[in-house]
Order: structure tokens, then sequence, then C-alpha cells
């Protein structure tokens, strides 16, 4: 299955959706925040959406489209949750609640924002919608210098000497980015193969004032950087199976394909990447690679490899560390 998506459910008959498109709210009807909640999650699970872009249920999504709406961060809406909006300002809410019911979009695509660790990118249909728990892991098990404390137990002995990192399959570039707070004097170097994912990386890079830390290339994998050599990869590269592509609910399925496919097995990048990443790592670097739920077939591929499975609060053994000397 895609990163995080649920199975899909059963779509609405014709006549659900359109009752739920033409239904109307008269003016007072809602007032506060919560109001505009409590009624989106009421629609959302009417229709039957599936949660599976950052939010993983009908409440944390509609806290999170009115909060977009009003230019609020996530965190911020149980301070607002008893204020009332603007007549402006329930049209516009409702207007992306009826969207995200009758489009079935992820919800980023309609507001073009999605967060991780608190941080928020820009995000369009060029590009997969982004969550990893890489992000998560970078903060707990490579202690930087805001951490220190935790040193003794970070993968890699010294954060801060790292010098050269490797985002692979850096989609919107996320996860580039998250690493440039973890290693500030390290070099970044993202790959992807889509152009149309650039576009939207080379925006969030920009953004954050990293283009002289964060470098983008297009390529195949490893193909562009020639023979560099990294002190941390990371990845999250396409690793749908086959039957879990035939069964990716309809909201999944507006992503790119080739964001998510990762061909019968699953196994056709996240091989190549095990097979390739050693003659690309520094003698004292390590892969850090997210699989979803392929930990079986990849231990059946590479039985030879000392993969270290490591979990975070929400995942458990969907993201591998291994490092380079135990790489081929």
């Amino acid at each position: 299955m895609a990163r995080g998506a649920k199975k899909a459910k059963k779509k609405p008959t014709k006549r659900g959706r359109a009752e739920v498109k033409s239904r109307k709210v008269a003016a007072g009807e809602l007032l506060t925040l919560l109001d505009f909640v409590r009624y989106a999650v009421s629609r959302f699970v009417e229709a039957e959406l599936v949660f599976a872009h950052g939010t993983t249920d009908p409440v944390a999504e509609a806290a999170y489209l009115v909060c977009e709406i009003l230019h609020l961060h996530p965190d911020q809406f149980e301070d607002f949750a008893h204020t009332r909006v603007t007549a402006a300002e329930a049209k516009r809410i409702l207007d992306v609640i009826a969207r995200r019911i009758t489009t079935r979009k992820p919800a980023a695509y309609l507001v073009n924002k999605s967060y991780m660790r608190g941080l928020p990118f820009y995000v369009d249909e060029r590009t997969i919608v982004p969550r990893s728990f890489i992000g998560e892991l970078l903060d707990s098990h490579f202690a930087g210098e805001a951490n220190q404390e935790d040193a003794a137990g970070s993968l890699i002995d010294d954060p801060l000497a790292v010098k050269t990192v490797l985002d692979l399959c850096t989609g919107s570039g996320c996860l580039a980015i998250l690493a440039s707070r973890n290693f500030p004097n390290a070099r970044i170097d993202a790959v992807d193969i889509s152009a149309d994912a650039l576009e939207v990386a080379a925006r969030n890079v920009a953004n954050y004032g990293l283009r002289d830390q964060v470098k983008l290339y297009r390529g195949d994998l490893f193909k562009p950087l020639g023979g560099q050599r990294y002190d941390l990869i990371i990845s999250n590269p396409p690793y749908v199976d086959a039957a879990g592509m035939a069964a990716l609910p309809r909201e999944c399925r507006a992503e790119p394909r080739i964001a998510l496919d990762g061909g019968d097995d699953g196994l056709d990048i996240v091989g190549r990447i095990l097979n390739e990443a050693g003659r690309h790592l520094t003698p004292e670097g390590g892969l850090l690679c997210e699989i979803g739920r392929g930990r079986e077939p990849i231990e059946a591929a590479f039985p030879q490899l000392p993969l270290l499975w490591l979990d975070t609060e929400e995942s458990s053994c969907e993201v591998f560390w291994i490092a380079a000397d135990d790489l081929p």
C-alpha cells in the first residue's frame, strides 16, 4: 500500500455524492472554527473519504483545512477553536470542504501546503504529498547541535561532522530540507527523475533560503552524481507493489504514479538503491531508507544484509538503516 494509505472503502453512491454536493448551510448555522470542523468531519465520514496524506483521521484533516483557509498553523487551532469566522471566511471553508469530497483529491493539493515536523512545504499535483517517517528519525536517531545529550545513541558519531548528504527520490525536497537542520555543516544533494517534482522542490528550497546548501539533480538515482560519495544517504523511494497499486484509494491515485510504483514486488527501486549505495558512501556512512510494509520481501531478497529496523511513534519496521561497511 502507499505511504500510510488505508484500504479503499466502498465509494458513495451517485445519489450520496449528489446529496453531499448540493447540501446548503444557512447563514448563522455554523459560527466558530469548532463548528466548521464538526461539520466537515460529518461530511467526510458520510462521503467515506480516505486519509493517507499527513492526516490519519477526519478530525485532524478537518482542523488542518480550516486552519489553512484561515492562515493559521495547525498548532494554533486550540487557541482559536471557539472564535467566530467571517461570512467570507465561512464561504471559503465550505468551498474547500465540498471540493475535498467531490474531487477526492488529497487535502494538501487543495491548499498547496503540507507539513512535516511542523514545517510547511509547498505541494501540488506534480509531486507526491510528502509523508515520511524519516523526518522523525532524523531527529531521534541523528543527534544534532540542539540535542547533543542524545549523541550517544546517534547512528552517526558526530552529526556536526557530516559534510555530505544525499536525498534520493526527493520529490518535493522536504527530506533534504529537514536534513539541513540536522546536519548544518553538510552539503546536501537531492535527486529525482521527475522534472516536475524538481520544480516543486526548487520552490521549497528557495522558500527556506537553502539554495547554497541544497543542490537539486535530475536523473535516475545515482546516475547524475558520477562517483561522488556521501556521509549519509536518505531515501523514501517508490515501494508500492503491484497489488497495492491496484488497490490504491482514489486520493492516492491523484498522485504521480512514478512516485509510488515499485514494480511487481515493490522492490524495483529499493533493490537498486541497496545494490548501488555502497559505491556512493564514505567508509563511516550509512543508508536510511523507507520501504513501507516491505520488510518481508526485502529480507527475502537480501538475506545477507544486516538491516537495522527503526520504529517511530506511528510506524514499526517501515524504515531500515544499514552501514556502508555492510553494503555490497
